[in-house]
């Protein structure tokens, strides 16, 4: 599953993050964000670098030389990385690409602005809100205000299995603890629970 951007007023796809050079010729592995690797990873495609700020490579692009699977890994050649030394410092990066509004969106990939707003169900139950998208190296979250407290459940399949924009809502099975640690911060203290804990005119 993956969140899709609209930067300055272009639809971006985050299609993968590079995780480990590969070799000494500049080669990294891929983290696939895509079902379409194949025709993503062409030679000559471009990609927007989502790196920090501090990094040599911010506000750069990147365009593939070449595209393999070897021992069932993805792996990616880049053009002016031709060094080991190149593409350590290319690790983590998030790769962004420019898609077209004409072309046909891929499975489980949605725009921020489509996730914002909807309702966050669990057990058919109305449990929070999607208020933002945060995109971090190793995935994405999605950030759900339930009650005053904001929750970030991390936007896979394991824990987000449906995502119904039509129907204005996703379904989350998150992991035990997640939501429950809220419900209890926000839980008010009764009357009944005042006497229990020896409140005034208690025998």
């Amino acid at each position: 599953m993956a969140a899709r951007e609209r930067a300055g007023g272009r639809n971006q796809l985050r299609v993968g993050r590079l995780v480990k050079a590969h070799g000494l010729k500049g080669a990294l592995k891929l983290e696939l964000y895509t079902d379409d690797p194949a025709g993503r990873f062409v030679p000559g495609a471009e990609f927007t670098l989502q790196v920090p700020e501090a990094s040599p490579w911010h506000g750069k692009t990147v365009t593939v030389r070449d595209y393999r699977v070897m021992n069932g890994n993805s792996v990616v050649f880049l053009d002016g990385v031709e060094e080991r030394s190149d593409a350590e410092g290319l690790v983590k990066a998030i790769l962004w690409i420019d898609q077209d509004d004409t072309e046909e969106p891929e499975d489980d990939a949605w725009y921020d602005h489509q996730l914002v707003g909807l309702d966050v169900l669990r057990d058919d139950a109305v449990i929070g809100r999607v208020v933002r998208v945060e995109h971090l190296p190793a995935q994405d979250l999605l950030i759900v205000r339930a009650g005053e407290a904001e929750v970030m459940v991390p936007f896979v399949a394991a824990f987000v299995p449906t995502v119904d924009v039509a129907g204005g809502h996703v379904v989350v099975t998150p992991p035990p603890g997640l939501f429950e640690e809220v419900a209890e911060d926000d839980e008010p203290v009764t009357p009944a629970e005042d006497t229990e804990q020896g409140a005034p005119g208690a025998d």
